[in-house]
């Protein structure tokens, strides 16, 4: 079979959980067609985390990354576009590491687009039901530091497709957030469900091949 590489972050910045994780384990085994997913934890670190899913990489050898993290604030799934190289932290990491204005690869390129179906994604979850759109920025803390590294290791690789996308925060973490969205981790597995189906389906996927509900039951 062939293999889709999801990751999620470890929780950071004070929380307890990060739904990224909560909802990527889920997916551990899970099956569409050819395909099948291989979960990884990737340590919210600078460095580490790139270093953690190239590893995984190298041992599943997959067609297809998909890095996952938590966007707090954020009110639906944002599919990003683009990873720029510069890494410029509001919080340190949970190393305490906390650059300011530093490249991730030096004389790397100034940024690297995400090599997934973004706009196919968005339209497929938006015929499953769930609120999502494309992203122009993830930011310049870890989630872009990982998307970047592993773009960029993709494109060293030649023969693999890299992405990343941010959820919102889990209810049970807005409950001292007055206002703040929050998305069930049912619907973010729905959502993980709908993006593996458009992977790995390729060409002859349309939006209206998806046929389950949302919430995944």
């Amino acid at each position: 079979m062939k293999t889709i590489l999801i990751t999620g972050f470890d929780p950071f910045g004070g929380e307890p959980i990060n739904p990224a994780w909560e909802a990527v384990k889920t997916m551990d085994g899970y099956t569409d067609g050819d395909y099948k997913v291989v979960t990884q934890m990737v340590p919210t670190v600078r460095y580490t985390s790139v270093d953690t899913v190239k590893e995984a990489a190298q041992k599943c050898e997959p067609d297809f990354i998909l890095c996952v993290g938590q966007a707090g604030g954020r009110p639906d799934i944002t599919v990003e576009r683009v990873a720029i190289n510069c890494d410029d932290f509001r919080i340190p990491d949970n190393a305490g590491n906390q650059p300011e204005d530093e490249p991730i690869v030096v004389d790397g390129p100034s940024a690297y687009f995400a090599t997934l179906p973004i706009k196919n994604i968005v339209n497929a979850l938006h015929q499953n039901g769930i609120p999502a759109k494309v992203s122009n920025t993830a930011g310049t803390f870890v989630c872009n530091h990982l998307m970047y590294g592993v773009c960029h290791y993709a494109a060293q690789k030649g023969n693999i497709k890299a992405g990343f996308m941010h959820i919102p925060y889990l209810p049970s973490q807005v409950v001292d957030k007055p206002n703040q969205p929050s998305m069930a981790v049912e619907t973010v597995r729905a959502t993980l469900e709908t993006i593996v189906h458009v992977l790995a389906h390729g060409e002859s996927y349309k939006a209206q091949d998806i046929n389950y509900t949302t919430p995944h039951e």
